[in-house]
């Protein structure tokens, strides 16, 4: 199917569910497609940053795609991470998300270089742009890539037409606004997606502009982002606000992990895992390696989250 221009509402990067052995867990990912559907979203995120995508072979990214594009069926759009270090990569990932039936396209800036200059990040777009058959979507994600894209690169990119939208994960809403604003201002790049992945200040970046949203928590809730999204845009602004406190309340799960034994990102997508399996969505709630799994003590602290925003 063609993705909504703009592309609007809750769009969840998907997690991989994975077996005890390390490999896709097929019916669990299948299991957890459903339940966002169920939840009301507006399209699906896979091999994003909350898909493990760096973690996962090119064998197992090709099982993702495959798995989520014939169990959607053209119901929902389906976009797809193409994330890698350098543009010959990334151009190998878009080949093959693409023959497999993604709707869209996610590319952050290159990575391996210590600084990506501008003019390189734009020819990095353009020439993803002349390859890819569907839209390019632009990844805004400094804390992993090292380069915050500038605003005035995005937007003439958009004018050119070789970006479609772009997912803002930077937390900068000052610079997510400039985005806003550079597209409300220019007729012509009327249709361009702006979203933002902060998790934590949705409603903000909805009353700044904002398309959408695309957040990792909404794996575990997604009606609850769902239900944010619908209020702020019926106007109903102090629930909405509401909503968005309950939500950063259930983000807290991300720090349930021993910082002096594990890192940020093996306690939030262990925390987003142990979630779904508690909530009976995945079989299992391991984590790609290198990263540390949590405790049987970290698996009962997500628990207690999860019963204090109501969802066992």
């Amino acid at each position: 199917m063609m993705i909504p221009t703009p592309l609007t509402g809750v769009v969840p990067p998907v997690c991989t569910p994975l077996t005890p052995d390390r490999e896709v867990d097929v019916p669990s990912l299948r299991r957890l497609i459903d339940h966002l559907m169920e939840g009301g979203v507006h399209g699906l995120f896979v091999l994003g940053s909350t898909s493990e995508v760096a973690y996962l072979t090119n064998r197992q990214r090709q099982v993702v795609v495959e798995t989520a594009v014939r169990h959607v069926g053209g119901r929902l759009p389906v976009l797809a991470g193409v994330i890698d270090m350098t543009t010959p990569r990334v151009l190998d990932h878009v080949r093959a998300v693409t023959e497999a039936g993604a709707d869209a396209v996610v590319a952050t800036a290159p990575f391996y270089a210590r600084v990506t200059h501008p003019a390189e990040i734009a020819r990095h777009y353009r020439l993803l742009a002349a390859s890819s058959p569907v839209p390019v979507v632009a990844y805004d994600l400094p804390a992993s890539v090292h380069t915050k894209l500038p605003a005035e690169v995005i937007l003439d990119l958009a004018a050119e037409g070789a970006l479609a939208g772009l997912k803002d994960s930077s937390g900068d809403l000052a610079a997510f606004r400039e985005v806003v604003v550079g597209v409300r201002n220019r007729p012509e790049l009327k249709g361009f997606s702006v979203l933002t992945g902060s998790e934590l200040i949705i409603d903000a970046a909805l009353a700044v502009g904002a398309d959408g949203a695309v957040p990792g928590l909404a794996n575990v809730d997604p009606a609850g982002y769902v239900r944010l999204d619908r209020l702020h845009h019926s106007g109903d602004l102090d629930s909405a606000r509401a909503e968005q406190e309950r939500l950063c309340a259930l983000f807290g799960m991300v720090t349930v992990g021993d910082p002096g034994r594990m890192g940020g990102s093996s306690s939030a997508l262990g925390a987003f895992k142990a979630a779904l399996y508690l909530r009976g969505v995945i079989d299992c709630p391991a984590t790609a390696e290198p990263q540390i799994p949590l405790s049987p003590e970290e698996v009962e602290r997500v628990g207690k989250f999860l019963a204090g925003a109501g969802l066992l």
